[in-house]
């Protein structure tokens, strides 16, 4: 059985009324195996929205939904061909699986291609427009020069003096959590470095080195491709985590912005303080990995149970019925909640 749709209906809590609901959107790093297959044909709104996204993709899109549903993909799912459209389809159909149960999101934060996913959600972009833009990044970020990205659990400021040859903070996950990015050489030496000072480092499931200088050549000319496509102001706040604040229409309207995101750091924990700073929340990860999920249960506005966090998917690869199970406590969670859901999650 699943979801009964309702029409989305905006949600206006009072102040005795639920919290609203804000998304928080993955990007690279959080994918895994058959991440969502599980959904797929059982809740029938995921099913349309990733086909749908699938279609978008065309030609790409039949190779993109075989490795997909693959056991065993033809292209690793961490190279940045597989990773990036299907993070980006999985968030983008997990979305629309929340807004079919009559859910409207208050606002919407994305962690690197989940920001486009959200802007997607929020009507900047046209479906068919944000799959060419994903593509257009994918095929640029091939060029690139062999790198990755390292977590380490450490403050910006305290890795400063360790970094060199082109190594970079490229994401702010949270106070003492840093994700470093640059080429495989340089990024080896520098982890070298790190763990003999004692620091604990993680290699981030990435084959590119996103968010760093050693993007910037293959990035040339992506302004361009940007320009082309048309923009609307977004019917649900954007919070950004390249600003760290709510998208301003400025912004919104500039190709570079969205061009330059490949390249700059990510700040999600600045993002995260400031869209917890405006009120409280039922935060709902809408993609693999729970990455954001852990993140945000370490800020204070959660630990105090101001703001609560759950997600739509298992942290890790697991049968189908954990992916229904999954969606089916996050419903009870906003039905508990308050909100006014339509239907039943899968079981």
């Amino acid at each position: 059985m699943s979801v009964t749709t309702s029409a989305a209906v905006p949600v206006e809590p009072a102040v005795a009324g639920p919290r609203p609901v804000a998304l928080l959107l993955p990007g690279q790093g959080a994918q895994y195996q058959r991440m969502g297959a599980g959904l797929y044909p059982a809740e029938p709104a995921f099913s349309a929205a990733i086909d749908e996204v699938f279609e978008a993709f065309r030609d790409e899109g039949v190779r993109l939904r075989a490795d997909w549903l693959a056991d065993r993909p033809g292209v690793p799912l961490d190279h940045v061909t597989r990773a990036q459209p299907l993070l980006f389809a999985v968030d983008y159909a997990l979305a629309r699986l929340l807004l079919s149960w009559g859910v409207r999101p208050a606002a919407l934060l994305g962690h690197s291609m989940g920001e486009l996913v959200a802007a997607t959600v929020a009507g900047v972009f046209g479906l068919a427009d944000a799959a060419g833009l994903v593509l257009d990044r994918v095929r640029r970020a091939v060029q690139a020069p062999p790198g990755g990205m390292l977590a380490v659990t450490a403050a910006p400021d305290e890795l400063a003096a360790l970094l060199a040859d082109d190594v970079v903070v490229g994401a702010v996950n949270a106070p003492r959590l840093t994700v470093l990015a640059g080429p495989d050489g340089p990024l080896d030496a520098v982890s070298a470095r790190l763990r003999d000072r004692g620091y604990v480092c993680r290699r981030v499931p990435s084959l590119t080195p996103f968010h760093s200088p050693a993007m910037a050549a293959a990035n040339r000319g992506a302004e361009e491709a940007v320009a082309a496509l048309r923009t609307t102001p977004p019917a649900i706040p954007l919070y950004s985590a390249y600003t760290a604040a709510p998208l301003r229409p400025a912004e919104v309207a500039d190709p570079g912005f969205w061009a330059r995101q490949p390249v700059a750091p990510v700040l999600f924990w600045p993002a995260l303080e400031a869209l917890l700073a405006s009120g409280d929340f039922v935060l709902v990860e809408a993609g693999p990995g729970q990455a954001l999920t852990q993140l945000a249960r370490r800020h204070p506005a959660v630990r105090a149970g101001r703001s609560v966090v759950a997600a739509l998917l298992p942290a890790r690869p697991a049968p189908p019925e954990a992916d229904r199970r999954s969606v089916r406590q996050v419903f009870e969670i906003l039905r508990a909640e308050g909100h006014p859901v339509g239907g039943h999650a899968a079981r």
